[in-house]
């Protein structure tokens, strides 16, 4: 929902913790083995709290940081620990990068032995409802109100992009920080589409004009990443929420009563499935992992593919020269919508917490300090083609087609930007609304098929009184 990763989600992606393509290939691992965090925490010696420290941390505490090496790499974070060292010499950092992230801690989660801080993305990631549940993790409300680590005069949370915050946030209380800022759209080639004179529609009803166009030019006009069909999800339910607004949105994610038969949900899947209907769609997309249909996209062999802002770093060293791959925000069912055209689904991505067992909370707090600081973010940036959570880190860069398309929708959207919480909070709802996709694009279900399969998942988990809910 994260770039090798999501999920999401998402993102993750969604789960939406989704940082590029494998988010969701395995379902988060669950806390049935992890415990609930009890009295017994062992006791954090801190340092004194100052202006230069204002987190009060251990100056020689050891700190030792967890981080998912997926497509963004890991250099990013080691620049901040290289800072973190430079602030507090005599502290041991001790850095892991690794794919399998939830694997990896879950067994110290479970003996109240966790890293300082943990990177929770990937697949396979552990499932942050079953850890806040569990009290494992930390509420970061101290970090947000910190001062900026390079910005004099602001807070932490003030330098964040709108909804970082609030992604990270479980009943009041924010327990998790996403260090990248993820939008969800559509990709196409600028050059092919400039080559070819096709205009990018603002309507449903100009796409399937052009998806007629161009299939009769001998091109596929969408391919999708088959094995994940989260991907087309993530254009499915930001047309339902453009056309439903925010009550639609919340309808979903409080698991109310016959929220997923919504007109603005049945809609957008009538749409998605007359997409598939009409031929529209890759032929053999349903068998393609992300990076296969992706690569298919780069060679031209589809004008569009669905996907996070994370495609272009994922796709950096496969994109022909010239190709200039941008976004376009998913065109709207109707002129009656209830958002605007503009209106982007976007959350953040690479979801940093620090564990409540933590041997040094202090020093991981710090350490996100640093690491969401407006410099660490620029230089991720221009490394990574990929827009940071900090508002701000792109300014004065000359930024690529891809990322400049990005930021350009975010600017453009506003205060429409928007993120269904679901897949965060509840992974198997998640799982049954991308089953059900998969099914209605190959055709195998109806629209009211789909609407009462993920209903009775909604259902299910509503009156499940083990699990944990959450309303927004």
């Amino acid at each position: 929902m994260n770039p090798a990763s999501l999920p999401e989600p998402y993102p993750s992606r969604r789960s939406l913790l989704r940082t590029a393509g494998l988010a969701t290939v395995a379902a988060p691992l669950l806390g049935a083995c992890v415990t609930a965090a009890g009295d017994d925490k062992p006791a954090t010696t801190g340092g004194a709290k100052s202006a230069e420290n204002p987190l009060g941390v251990k100056p020689d505490a050891p700190l030792e940081v967890v981080v998912f090496k997926g497509g963004y790499g890991d250099e990013y974070a080691i620049k901040a620990e290289q800072k973190y060292a430079e602030k507090y010499p005599d502290a041991e950092v001790e850095h892991q990068g690794l794919q399998k992230v939830g694997e990896a801690v879950q067994p110290r989660f479970v003996a109240n032995t966790p890293p300082d801080v943990v990177d929770n993305t990937g697949a396979g990631r552990l499932d942050i409802a079953t850890l806040v549940s569990a009290k494992q993790v930390t509420d970061l409300a101290e970090l947000l109100d910190a001062p900026a680590f390079d910005q004099p005069g602001r807070k932490v949370r003030d330098t964040l992009l709108p909804g970082v915050v609030e992604d990270g946030t479980f009943d009041g209380s924010t327990v998790t920080l996403n260090f990248t800022y993820t939008v969800w759209g559509l990709w196409y080639s600028k050059a092919l589409f400039a080559e070819r004179g096709w205009t990018y529609p603002k309507t449903w009803a100009e796409m399937l004009t052009l998806c007629e166009t161009i299939k009769k030019a001998g091109i596929a006009p969408w391919t999708y990443q088959g094995k994940y069909p989260e991907y087309l999800n993530d254009p499915l339910l930001t047309m339902a929420a453009k056309t439903g607004g925010l009550d639609l949105v919340k309808a979903v994610d409080n698991l109310e009563p016959a929220a997923w038969r919504q007109p603005g949900l049945t809609q957008a899947a009538e749409a998605f499935a007359e997409l598939a209907g009409k031929g529209y769609l890759m032929s053999g997309s349903e068998a393609l992992s992300h990076t296969e249909a992706q690569a298919a996209w780069c060679q031209r062999k589809a004008a569009f593919i669905p996907c996070g802002s994370w495609l272009e770093a994922e796709q950096k060293d496969v994109t022909p020269a010239g190709f200039d791959m941008v976004m376009g925000t998913v065109p709207a069912a109707s002129t009656g919508d209830r958002m605007p055209g503009a209106a982007v689904q976007a959350a953040g991505s690479e979801s940093y917490l620090v564990p409540a067992k933590a041997a040094n909370v202090a020093g991981g707090l710090e350490y996100l300090r640093i690491l969401f600081a407006k410099e660490s973010a620029t230089a991720f940036a221009q490394a990574n083609n990929t827009l940071p959570a900090v508002a701000g880190a792109t300014d004065g860069l000359t930024l690529s087609s891809g990322l400049g398309s990005v930021r350009d929708a975010v600017t453009a959207a506003a205060g429409d930007a928007f993120n269904f919480r679901f897949r965060t909070w509840y992974a198997p709802l998640a799982k049954a609304v991308d089953d059900a996709t998969g099914e209605l694009v190959n055709r195998r279900i109806s629209v009211a098929d789909w609407s009462a399969r993920i209903q009775k998942a909604s259902d299910a988990l509503a009156k499940d009184g083990t699990v944990t809910k959450y309303t927004r």
